[in-house]
């Protein structure tokens, strides 16, 4: 029987961590909910969760040292997911409350969603259209409903990082990814069914390579 991958879900003191703790398990995974710098290095895969605004998601992993732990380990090949704000970080740059340095480890900023007739934050079910194949959309319909919770929208400045757009008002990137590093602006730890499989997809990923 194969051992379950271990995923290190990165505290850093915002996000939906219990629900995404819990949704992670379900879908296959051994969690260590941590901000301990050993521990999120013996992991098999990193999840960064997020709520709030950018600039102090930016501040809470400066202060612990994570943002370069994160990336060290994305350099290492370690499959990373960004969800909703933690897909955010992952990018250059935030505009929000004056702006902030991400992470870097995709192509671009993160801008106001431009909608002027509808209320923001869009919060709701938005169907996600797959316009790459990978690792995160393996099973899944097309499209398929997650829920989203997000004033702004990352902005790449390279087009093959979108795995998959939404629309509200506008089409904006809903998934993301590059090599290793995986995001999503909705919640799959609140999107049913179809968010549990992407999860499970992801925990697939961060499985240890069989050698023999």
């Amino acid at each position: 029987m194969s051992v379950a991958p271990t995923i290190g879900l990165v505290d850093y003191g915002l996000g939906n961590r219990r629900s995404m703790h819990k949704a992670l398990e379900r879908a296959g995974a051994r969690v260590v909910l941590t901000d301990d710098h050993d521990e999120l290095r013996a992991a098999d895969g990193l999840v960064v969760p997020g709520v709030g605004a950018f600039p102090a998601a930016a501040a809470a992993l400066r202060e612990r040292g994570l943002d370069d732990l994160i990336r060290e380990r994305a350099e290492a090949g370690v499959p990373v997911l960004g969800a909703c704000l933690g897909m955010q970080i992952l990018f250059e740059r935030g505009v929000e409350r004056g702006g902030a340095e991400g992470l870097g480890l995709l192509p671009g900023e993160v801008v106001p969603l431009p909608v002027e007739d509808l209320r923001l934050p869009h919060i709701g079910w938005s169907e996600v259209r797959w316009t790459r194949s990978s690792p995160l959309s393996v099973g899944l319909p097309d499209p398929a409903p997650y829920y989203h919770v997000h004033s702004f929208i990352a902005a790449p400045t390279d087009s093959s990082v979108v795995l998959g757009v939404s629309r509200y008002g506008v089409d904006f990137p809903s998934v993301v990814g590059r090599g290793n590093v995986f995001g999503t602006q909705f919640h799959p730890e609140k999107s049913s069914r179809d968010g549990l499989a992407l999860l499970a997809n992801f925990v697939r990923v961060c499985a240890p390579k069989e050698t023999g």
